[in-house]
């Protein structure tokens, strides 16, 4: 159910070394801006996970295909903002989401990151996969060009709201970016269940990082 051959990548190591008593901040470099995050141990959604430097690499790379600017961008699962900040610097309009526990972390590295930018202002808000969808976001009002999503599969319980998540916002015309890490069977059996509803193509692989980079839109009848 694919068409096309994936390109093999690899992360680079795009963000900077140095020398910091702050163990918890990380520095990135992407489209020419110099970005720190915060991460927090307490959540798996505040660390930044390869799938989140994958897709953030790609789409700096890809701008022609992948043209952010002006678009409407919405993304689940944020964590820490990396890849809605890079949105953000390429131009789009961006909605990052993420679970409440996260917000304050995730607000905190979107603001801190963009607000001197001459660029649209992201907004940050609450998403629990699969829940209040209709009452948050109703489809009379909100309509995206793209669906970013990161390392949003794994061991977890929640991988049938994730899917309708990502059900209920793909309308026709949108794309649907998401780049995972591949440990588990799960993570195959939701790749497959991605592929039943959406047509699906690889765009790239990462084989050092196990990392798969995916597009998927909706079919049309």
């Amino acid at each position: 159910s694919f068409t096309g051959s994936p390109v093999t990548l690899k992360i680079l190591q795009n963000w900077v070394p140095r020398v910091s008593h702050h163990f918890d901040k990380e520095h990135y470099t992407y489209v020419g801006h110099q970005i720190v995050i915060q991460e927090s141990i307490e959540h798996f959604g505040a660390v930044v996970w390869p799938g989140a430097l994958a897709l953030s690499q790609y789409l700096e790379s890809n701008q022609e295909q992948f043209n952010l600017k002006d678009k409407k961008v919405l993304e689940i699962g944020a964590g820490t903002g990396l890849l809605s900040i890079v949105a953000c610097i390429l131009g789009a309009h961006v909605t990052a989401t993420d679970l409440p526990e996260v917000l304050d972390n995730l607000s905190y590295n979107i603001s801190r990151n963009t607000q001197n930018l001459n660029m649209h202002k992201p907004e940050v808000r609450k998403l629990v996969w699969g829940e209040s969808l209709n009452e948050d976001f109703p489809v009379s009002t909100y309509h995206y060009d793209f669906i970013l999503a990161t390392d949003v599969v794994y061991h977890h319980a929640a991988l049938d709201p994730l899917l309708a998540t990502m059900v209920y916002f793909c309308k026709p015309g949108t794309v649907l970016l998401w780049a995972n890490k591949f440990r588990f069977s799960t993570d195959y059996e939701f790749l497959e269940k991605v592929c039943n509803i959406f047509n699906t193509t690889i765009l790239a692989e990462f084989p050092e990082s196990n990392v798969k980079l995916l597009k998927a839109t909706v079919r049309k009848n």
